[in-house]
C-alpha cells in the first residue's frame, strides 16, 4: 500500500501559518514510528514536480526533468494506442492576460463538458495536423499530438504553471519555438470562436490557449499503481489556506488514518509526502536495521516540521 500526497507542503504566502495550524493527530501520533525510506531534494524550479517524480519511480517510468511520458501512459488509459509515436499532452486552458504578464488558469477551473472539448478540439486541429502531428481527443481536459519533435521535448508540468508567468516555464529548445507558434494560433482562432462567445456570456472563462506536457514514447509500467489523493491540490493551488487545511485535516482523518492502521495490522505501507521542492518516502521502522526518523520531525510540533523540510 503506497499513498502519495501531492502539495503536502505547497510554497506562498500565507502557506507557512496554514502548516503551522495544522493538528494532524493521526499523523502526529504515528511519526515516533516512522523511518525515513528516501528524499528526492530539489527545488521549486524543476520542470517536474515532487509528486510526478514519485509516481514516476513507483511506476518504474524513466525520463529527464520535464521528459516523463504521462501524455503517452494518458493516452492508452483513454483509450487511444500510443504505439511507438512520440505524445504530448494538450491541455485546453485560460490564458490571463494581466498588467506584467500571462499567466495560465486552472483547466479544471473551465467547466468544459465533452461536446465544448470536441467542438474546440475540431476547431485547432487543423494547425497541428498541418504541421505534421497526430492530433486525438482524449477526454474534455485531455487531448493528444504525436509528433517526431516529441521525443524528447522537456516540458513544465501544468501544476508548476497554473497561476504563474508562462514565460518563466517555456524551455530553450529549439522545438519550444513551433510549440510557441501554435500557441499564438490557436489563440487568434480561438478569441472570437462562437464557443467562447457563449461562455463569456454565461460567465465562464474563454478557452483561448493550450499547455503542451508529458511529452515521449509509451514505456512499460509496473502493474501496482500507487493511490494519489489530490484534494491538496485545488485549495494549494489556489491559495486557500483555510481550504488547504481543511483538506490535510480530513486527509489525516482518512486515508492516513487508513494507511495507519494498515502498518498496525503488519501490511507493507509506505507514505510519499511532497511539497514543491521535495519528496519524503515515510514506512514503518525496523529497529535493527534503519534509522528512526530524526528527533525533530517527531516531538512536539512534528507535522510541521516535518512539512517544512519539504
Amino acid at each position: 500500500m503506497h499513498l502519495i500526497v501531492p502539495f503536502a507542503a505547497p510554497l506562498g504566502e500565507g502557506a507557512r501559518p496554514a502548516r503551522e495550524r495544522l493538528a494532524l493527530p493521526q499523523l502526529r501520533a504515528w511519526l515516533p514510528r516512522l523511518a525515513e525510506g528516501g528524499r528526492d531534494a530539489g527545488d521549486e524550479w524543476s520542470l517536474s514536480p515532487p509528486h510526478e517524480r514519485a509516481l514516476a519511480r513507483a511506476l518504474g517510468l524513466a525520463g529527464a526533468d520535464g521528459g516523463l511520458p504521462w501524455a503517452a501512459r494518458s493516452a492508452a488509459a483513454d483509450g487511444l494506442d500510443p504505439g511507438t509515436l512520440a505524445w504530448g499532452l494538450l491541455t485546453p486552458a485560460h490564458w490571463h492576460l494581466g498588467t506584467d504578464q500571462v499567466s495560465l488558469g486552472d483547466p479544471e477551473a473551465l467547466g468544459l463538458d465533452e461536446a465544448g472539448s470536441r467542438e474546440l478540439f475540431e476547431a485547432v486541429r487543423t494547425l497541428f495536423t498541418s504541421e505534421g502531428f497526430v492530433a486525438c481527443w482524449g477526454a474534455p481536459l485531455r487531448w493528444y499530438v504525436a509528433h517526431e519533435s516529441l521525443a524528447t521535448l522537456r516540458c513544465a508540468s501544468p501544476d508548476r504553471v497554473i497561476g504563474r508567468n508562462v514565460d518563466r516555464w517555456l524551455t530553450e529548445d529549439p522545438a519550444v519555438r513551433l510549440v510557441r507558434r501554435l500557441q499564438n494560433e490557436v489563440q487568434m482562432l480561438l478569441h472570437e470562436h462562437p464557443i467562447n462567445q457563449r461562455r463569456q456570456a454565461q460567465g465562464l472563462p474563454a478557452v483561448n490557449s493550450f499547455w503542451l506536457s508529458g511529452c515521449g514514447a509509451a514505456q512499460p509500467a509496473r502493474a501496482e499503481t500507487p493511490r494519489i489523493d489530490t484534494r491538496l491540490r485545488k485549495p494549494a493551488l489556489g491559495a486557500d489556506w483555510a481550504g488547504w487545511v481543511a483538506s490535510w485535516e480530513s486527509l489525516d482523518a482518512g486515508p492516513i488514518a487508513e494507511l495507519r492502521a494498515a502498518a498496525e495490522r503488519g501490511a507493507a505501507v509506505r507514505l510519499t509526502l511532497c511539497g514543491e521542492r521535495s519528496a519524503l518516502d515515510l514506512e514503518p521502522a525496523a529497529p535493527t536495521w534503519r534509522r528512526f526518523l530524526p528527533p525533530r520531525l517527531q516531538g512536539r510540533g512534528a507535522p510541521a516540521s516535518l512539512l517544512d523540510s519539504l
